[in-house]
């Protein structure tokens, strides 16, 4: 019902705003941009981004059930179980699944959306077939969602990559910030979700795996912070796509080994690809007209310039308004977002605290109703319950970090 009452919401601050463009300021062209823009999203739904899918999708989930016949998705599953059935008790042990999410949080983390998205999809179809009530949304659904939406990525190379092209004097100073913000979202959709689901957090398991991660994360951030722009920009491209290859090797290999028929395997798994990408078209339309028209009609400035009128009411610094933006775009439009983020660069400069922290509150969120649309429009699922609740305060979470960490490190 959440997310019945936010697309509504979309389109009636939109009429609403609208009409107080039209009739208080004159602006006689504000309607045929909020129309153009509901056509231009629902093309761009289909377009760019359903079609395309259904080719990304079609490899994937071939690979994937090369994966599951050679054995190679339960050893995963054997590997990630201890953690993973902390966090999602109603999966059983060492069920497809487990490695399935291994995958797509790790397809994630290293910033391969085009790898993670067809994981992703993979693990919710898994995730819906132990779905008792297949219209509403499961606790290890939510769960699933909330850390998908909490956008944990250990290597933001696009953001370097584009503080480097705008010239800005040191584009990985933002490194370290990004990865803490982005932690600290994660941590607290774990720490949300687990206290809706009533779950013991608070174990030997849990806590050694995320004691584990954190450290690995922080000799990652150690290791990053000496190399030079280039050498980063190298280093996490040779990593992340060595990675997702030497998986898809390792599970042809796995097959040979299991005489497994890996042709036959990979175009079983495949047939579905297209399937999906079809089924999920009225989601991404909705939901992506739905946002089109509300940032079409001026909403979103009046929120910004809203904010800055009672921050300013209060004597509080004002700098981090002017990046607010790119804050306010992420849970609604990744590439809206980004737009965000370089016109905030180009405005007030890539090394201004504006321009950085942009890049923070880009890497800290994820795109949580675009997620929550493609993943449970993917399955049939109707009743959300809490999952848009536990993105949005984990998007909440990853941009207050981002600006505490932004005049920490940047002042």
């Amino acid at each position: 019902m959440v997310l019945n009452y936010i697309w509504i919401g979309f389109f009636v601050i939109a009429f609403v705003v609208g009409l107080v463009q039209l009739i208080f300021f004159q602006d006689y062209t504000v309607f045929e941009r909020i129309m153009t823009s509901s056509f231009d999203m629902a093309k761009f739904a289909v377009m760019d981004i359903a079609l395309p899918l259904a080719g990304i999708m079609t490899l994937w989930l071939g690979i994937l059930s090369v994966g599951e016949k050679a054995g190679a998705i339960r050893v995963l599953a054997r590997i990630t179980g201890p953690f993973f059935n902390k966090l999602f008790p109603e999966i059983p042990k060492d069920h497809p699944a487990h490695g399935q999410l291994l995958m797509n949080f790790s397809a994630n983390m290293l910033g391969l959306d085009n790898a993670a998205t067809p994981m992703g999809l993979k693990a919710m179809q898994s995730l819906q077939e132990l779905n008792p009530d297949k219209e509403k949304a499961s606790n290890a659904q939510i769960m699933f969602l909330a850390l998908n939406t909490s956008g944990l990525t250990v290597i933001p190379v696009s953001i370097l990559a584009q503080r480097a092209i705008l010239g800005a004097a040191n584009p990985t100073d933002v490194f370290i910030p990004i990865l803490i913000a982005t932690y600290v979202a994660t941590v607290t959709a774990i720490l949300y979700v687990g206290f809706r689901q009533r779950l013991k957090l608070m174990n030997k398991t849990v806590i050694g795996w995320i004691g584990g991660i954190t450290l690995a994360l922080v000799a990652l951030m150690a290791w990053f912070s000496g190399l030079s722009p280039e050498e980063m920009s190298k280093t996490s491209g040779v990593l992340s796509n060595l990675t997702i290859f030497g998986i898809i090797i390792a599970f042809f290999l796995g097959g040979l080994y299991k005489r497994v028929n890996v042709w036959e395997a990979f175009i079983d798994g495949a047939k579905s690809g297209f399937e999906t990408s079809i089924k999920i078209i009225p989601y991404l339309v909705g939901m992506l007209v739905g946002i089109g028209v509300f940032r079409a009609s001026g909403a979103m400035e009046l929120l910004t310039d809203g904010i800055a009128w009672v921050v300013a009411s209060l004597g509080f610094d004002t700098r981090f308004i002017d990046a607010l933006p790119t804050a306010f775009m992420k849970p609604l439009s990744g590439s809206g977002a980004r737009a965000m983020m370089v016109e905030s660069m180009r405005t007030y400069g890539p090394d201004s605290f504006t321009g950085r922290l942009s890049c923070l509150f880009q890497g800290a969120a994820d795109t949580t109703f675009y997620i929550i649309a493609l993943y449970f429009g993917s399955v049939g699922i109707k009743h959300t319950r809490y999952a848009v609740v536990a993105g949005l305060i984990a998007d909440l979470a990853g941009v207050i970090a981002a600006v505490f960490l932004a005049y920490l490190f940047f002042g």
